[in-house]
């Protein structure tokens, strides 16, 4: 994923944000703090309370948040809290930035008093790739920067056998050693990219800071992970519409959420070569980029769990994808195939409107 752009592989519509919002798109954590930008809105709703918007450059995209909130005055405490919670763990998991944890593990192999934050993201990525039998694999790293040394915009990447075999040799899971005291690797050369899960992690912690004070009624998009809870108003779930990726101007679906969230992923954004046959999401089983499908849209409890499905199933074949999700309580999901066919888990329509 890019590291200083805002270009990444989809884009959703969160409809209710400053009218019907913007499309934003979702890149790999910051290379740099960022800067101040920040835009704000109030407005006092039909059952009195404090409907707050506000969209801030953040993790290297836009983070837009909509909440309410009984007091203004809290509103406004419980917003800068959880923006306050996004730079904090930002921090932790970007490994653009050579001052972070991720970097200083990527960088020297070792990591000593780790962050609990970091310790539990590593736990679950670990779990995700177990579960989806190698398709998530943190460990994918050396693929991801070989490709980038070698990316031709213009023309033909030239990637011989033995580059990526050597690369692909460190993508091995099994070789991150984690115990109570530190997290290291057993091959050297190996490096770990959190940005398929860390990202979602922060999304829902910033969630929990707005549900501790006071704004159990929100949604955030960080660039298209969204995290819906509670409704936009009485009755009224949060609607978002995963955008069409052959900018078509339609909407192959918008959803109606509460208490959920939703990702995307796809490989029709950052390509490495003028064919488009390598792009920035990668198998880590073969270090091929996967093409059956152009997107894949998965909606879970957390953003954690949705970023990382979403990944997973987009390098499945698509038939083996849906069956995958099928077999997890409280997920659905959405593949779009280059044709624009669309292939569904069983109860994906549920959320859809019509």
């Amino acid at each position: 994923m890019s590291k200083n752009t805002l270009t990444r592989r989809t884009v959703l519509r969160a409809l209710g944000i400053l009218g019907l919002g913007a499309a934003l798109p979702l890149p790999a954590l910051a290379a740099a703090p960022a800067p101040a930008i920040r835009m704000a809105d109030v407005a006092r709703t039909a059952d009195k309370r404090y409907k707050m918007s506000e969209t801030r450059l953040l993790m290297g995209t836009f983070v837009a948040v909509t909440l309410l909130h009984e007091s203004k005055d809290g509103a406004a405490q419980a917003m800068d809290r959880a923006f306050g919670e996004i730079e904090r763990l930002s921090a932790v998991f970007d490994r653009h930035r050579p001052d972070t944890p991720v970097a200083e593990l990527n960088r020297g192999g070792r990591l000593t008093d780790v962050a609990p934050e970091l310790r539990a993201v590593m736990n679950k990525a670990v779990d995700f790739g177990r579960l989806s039998s190698g398709a998530f694999n943190v460990t994918v790293l050396p693929v991801v920067e070989l490709f980038r040394s070698h990316a031709n915009p213009g023309g033909r990447m030239e990637l011989s056998e033995r580059e990526l075999s050597e690369a692909l040799e460190l993508v091995h899971l099994p070789s991150v050693r984690m115990t109570k005291r530190e997290i290291r690797f057993d091959r050297p050369g190996m490096g770990v990219t959190l940005d398929g899960i860390g990202k979602g992690f922060i999304v829902d912690a910033a969630s929990d800071v707005l549900a501790r004070h006071g704004a159990a009624d929100h949604l955030i998009n960080a660039g298209g992970d969204m995290r819906a809870r509670g409704e936009r108003a009485p009755g009224q779930p949060w609607k978002v519409a995963v955008e069409d990726p052959h900018q078509r101007g339609d909407y192959p679906a918008v959803l109606h959420l509460r208490d959920a969230a939703v990702a995307t992923s796809g490989g029709y954004e950052v390509f490495f070569d003028a064919d488009h046959r390598h792009h920035h999401i990668i198998d880590p089983r073969t270090a091929h980029s996967p093409n059956q499908s152009v997107s894949v849209t998965v909606t879970a409890p957390t953003v954690m769990e949705a970023d990382a499905l979403a990944t997973s199933v987009f390098v499945m074949a698509p038939k083996k994808g849906v069956r995958f999700v099928d077999q997890l309580p409280g997920k659905e999901c959405l593949l779009l195939g280059k044709s624009g066919a669309k292939v569904t888990s069983t109860h994906w329509n549920a959320m859809v409107s019509a």
